[in-house]
């Protein structure tokens, strides 16, 4: 094949796997919740956003105004949780984690402020839950704030089992369109379609 001025560029397969593994790391399952969360909108079904970080930006270095870069910022206050919208009417609240383990999801990965806002959400009657996946075993399940909230009043332990997730969470199977269609269960929840 003829390449411009006759160079070829040849990717390198570790550059692009080490990109991929390092750049990307974690959001798997916020990327396809953003995607299933644009379909959603396209087909002007819900919107619902991924939150923005509240943060303070208090240096800034300005060599061109193409090259803006942020030297240092804070966070004004702690992050909620990372998505909201609505949804027939309601208002839809929830985190999403992934976690290696394959046997439980430590609740060092959720913090007990957003636990209390997820609480908060429920009652008010707005509909808030989590989205854990488990990377390793590949399953992802929607746990509703009702059950997070029994299982830490009932239990001492520092993670919640996957047999928990199993027997009081919604295994969110993986799809085309959307990748994630978390709404079928949401139906479920507010005695749905």
């Amino acid at each position: 094949m003829n390449y411009p001025n006759g160079i070829r560029k040849e990717k390198k397969k570790d550059s692009i796997i080490n990109s991929w593994s390092h750049k990307n790391r974690g959001l798997s399952l916020e990327g396809e919740i953003n995607d299933s969360n644009e379909y959603y909108r396209n087909i002007d079904k819900a919107y619902i956003y991924k939150k923005p970080t509240p943060i303070k930006i208090t240096k800034v270095d300005y060599p061109t105004r193409a090259s803006t870069v942020i030297k240092e910022a804070f966070f004004t206050i702690p992050s909620t949780t990372d998505y909201n919208g609505l949804y027939r009417g309601k208002y839809i609240d929830f985190e999403a984690k992934e976690t290696k383990s394959k046997t439980s999801f430590s609740l060092s990965n959720i913090h007990s402020h957003q636990i209390k806002h997820l609480q908060n959400i429920e009652n008010h009657q707005g509909i808030s839950f989590l989205i854990v996946r488990f990377s390793t075993l590949d399953e992802t399940y929607l746990l509703q704030t009702k059950y997070l909230t029994e299982f830490l009043t009932k239990e001492e332990k520092k993670s919640i089992p996957i047999s928990y997730f199993r027997e009081n969470g919604f295994l969110l199977k993986n799809e085309y369109q959307p990748r994630i269609d978390y709404l079928k269960v949401v139906d479920q929840i507010i005695g749905g379609i």
